[in-house]
């Protein structure tokens, strides 16, 4: 057999470290043409007493799918555990809370916001939180305490004639 890929990553999480090492390899099969991938899996405590370890082989072909079947059955399963990690997340927050804005959704949020909807109203369209919505508003120059307005234009930046 034959490695064509690797991966290692170690991270440390308060005084345990763990790794995780996969790789990518071809034969094995009756062909010799069959490609695995290898997750072996570790993890130390701060007195170097192990705390994960294991190996899993897997057609190339299965990894997107147990990819997220282990994903899934792992949050799934740190969610019950009395919230030791402190990342748990919650199961009502909202789907795009926290991901990047485009310049496509300030457009739209300027506009819902200009056409008089609410916060909570935007908040359910763009799966984010009111907080959030309101934070937003002022970056695409809408004023958050007046539904339907833009931000006003600072003193300093009025022109002249504006003044008074």
């Amino acid at each position: 057999m034959t490695i064509v890929e690797e991966h290692r990553t170690e991270i440390r999480v308060q005084d345990t470290v763990y790794r995780i090492e996969v790789a990518a390899r071809e034969g094995g099969g009756a062909a010799g043409e069959d490609r695995w991938v290898t997750v072996m899996v570790g993890g130390a405590g701060p007195q170097e007493e192990p705390v994960a370890e294991g190996r899993l082989d897997i057609d190339a072909e299965a990894v997107p799918a147990l990819a997220t079947v282990l994903s899934d059955t792992l949050m799934a399963f740190a969610g019950r555990s009395n919230g030791r990690n402190g990342r748990r997340r919650s199961a009502d927050r909202p789907a795009h809370q926290g991901l990047p804005w485009s310049e496509e959704l300030d457009a739209e949020l300027e506009g819902r916001w200009l056409a008089g909807e609410s916060v909570e109203e935007i908040a359910r369209r763009f799966e984010r939180t009111p907080g959030g919505i309101r934070a937003r508003l002022p970056r695409v120059g809408c004023d958050p305490e007046r539904r339907g307005a833009y931000l006003p234009i600072p003193p300093s930046q009025r022109e002249v004639g504006e003044l008074g």
